[in-house]
């Protein structure tokens, strides 16, 4: 699959397409490795918070133009303009927080498609995707001791979230460059496939969360996220786990099982 299926939009920082009922982000400044500046946060913010609205998707897959990167880090050319002092930082940073949160709260599942670096701002929006999918020679790590600044609060949650607080110390204090294997050791990406099986892969993935019932997914990545705060359930929030019970899916999945026929799903 390509960006541009059924309905495709493109601005100078972000393409959004549709395939079925899988939308496809690109992160799209490729003469920079894709590297983040405020606009790219700002309509990636947008476009997530629009795909997260629509009821006919059923997963969104995200990913950088070319192969070269899936992002690479900040656009530092920006910095001395958009992030010179400390207002201006805390209002850019502002903008972060507001894409970091749409990408955390999409109801349906993300899928991150990596090619090549994957490093800083790069690796904040993949840790906030549900899956990683990533090419044997993807490097990632978040270098921005060497700058002088660090991750805020809403950069870190993410990253803390997959390889917990020992990890996390590690890729700040240290700032290495690591590999997609040392990745996959610190429970950082899903997946490691060889370069050229990287898209295929992604899609496959993307493909199989798809054919299942719709309303599952968003319920599961619902409760599990939930579950990560450490907060006592409370009586409506245990009741929703049989809501599915309830629902045009369950019966179409149930009939389709016995008759053994592929389900199709209506998310209803």
């Amino acid at each position: 699959m390509q960006p541009g299926g059924e309905a495709a939009h493109m601005s100078d920082t972000v393409m959004v397409s549709h395939e079925g009922t899988i939308a496809t982000v690109v992160l799209n400044n490729p003469e920079r490795l894709n590297a983040l500046n405020r606009p790219m946060w700002e309509r990636l913010g947008a476009v997530t918070a629009e795909l997260s609205a629509d009821d006919s998707l059923r997963c969104v897959v995200i990913r950088g133009a070319g192969t070269k990167a899936f992002a690479a880090g900040a656009d530092i050319a920006e910095f001395e303009r958009e992030r010179g002092n400390v207002e201006q930082a805390r209002e850019y940073g502002h903008a972060i927080e507001h894409t970091l949160r749409a990408l955390a709260q999409c109801r349906h599942p993300v899928v991150a498609m990596i090619h090549g670096a994957c490093v800083g701002g790069g690796l904040e929006i993949a840790c906030l995707c549900d899956l990683r999918i990533c090419g044997e020679s993807s490097r990632f790590g978040v270098p921005v001791k060497n700058l002088g600044l660090v991750m805020a609060y809403g950069e870190l949650q993410g990253l803390i979230e997959l390889c917990g607080k020992a990890g996390a110390l590690e890729i700040a204090l240290e700032g290495r460059v690591f590999s997609a294997a040392e990745a996959k050791d610190k429970g950082l990406v899903t997946r490691v496939v060889p370069d050229d099986k990287v898209e295929e892969e992604a899609y496959a993935t993307a493909r199989r969360i798809a054919e299942g019932a719709p309303l599952v997914a968003r319920w599961h990545k619902k409760f599990i996220n939930r579950l990560m705060d450490p907060k006592p359930l409370t009586p409506e929030e245990y009741d929703l786990s049989f809501a599915c019970f309830g629902t045009e899916d369950y019966r179409i999945g149930r009939e389709a099982f016995l008759a053994k026929k592929k389900p199709e799903f209506k998310a209803r």
